[in-house]
């Protein structure tokens, strides 16, 4: 339910900006680490992944994705995740969460979602995610800017790992 409100709660709060972005800047959010979040002092680890949607959520809507994605019949799935942690996040902290497209081919894109508080980088989670018209994939490109000049060499480890899951 937690992540509903949430949600809901980014929704609402990402109104007032759809469309004033493009798809290839970095977008900033802040949450605040409630004790609903956390574990004993920390934020635990599936927080993150809630965070991390509705960092997406909120990206979409700035960019003025939203709209196109309703018009066109459109949807996003996401194919996996990936979090590194790199220091804990306090319970009551700040957390502000970084998001960008890190790059996309003809089927899929990846998200990179950075979350710092304090100053400090805590962890990053990457997603991997493909639009969807009904069964059909359609290329990113048709709805993104331009993510980088060349593919994160990070992301052929990942791939690489998950291809030996299959």
């Amino acid at each position: 339910m937690a992540g509903l409100l949430r949600n809901l709660i980014t929704l609402l709060l990402a109104l007032p900006g759809v469309g004033r972005h493009l798809s290839n800047e970095t977008l900033k959010i802040r949450f605040w680490a409630s004790p609903l979040d956390a574990g004993i002092r920390n934020l635990k680890s599936d927080r993150y992944l809630q965070f991390a949607e509705c960092a997406q959520l909120d990206f979409i809507l700035r960019c003025g994705l939203l709209g196109k994605l309703m018009r066109q019949g459109l949807s996003f799935v996401n194919g996996s995740q990936l979090i590194r942690f790199q220091r804990p996040v306090r319970m009551f902290a700040i957390v502000e969460v970084r998001s960008r497209v890190l790059w996309f081919d003809e089927r899929w894109a990846w998200f990179e979602h950075q979350f710092h508080s304090r100053g400090e980088l805590c962890a990053t989670v990457l997603v991997k995610m493909k639009f969807k018209q009904g069964r059909l994939t359609v290329p990113p490109a048709t709805l993104l800017h331009c993510a980088g000049d060349s593919r994160p060499a990070q992301l052929d480890g990942w791939d690489a790992a998950l291809q030996e899951l299959t």
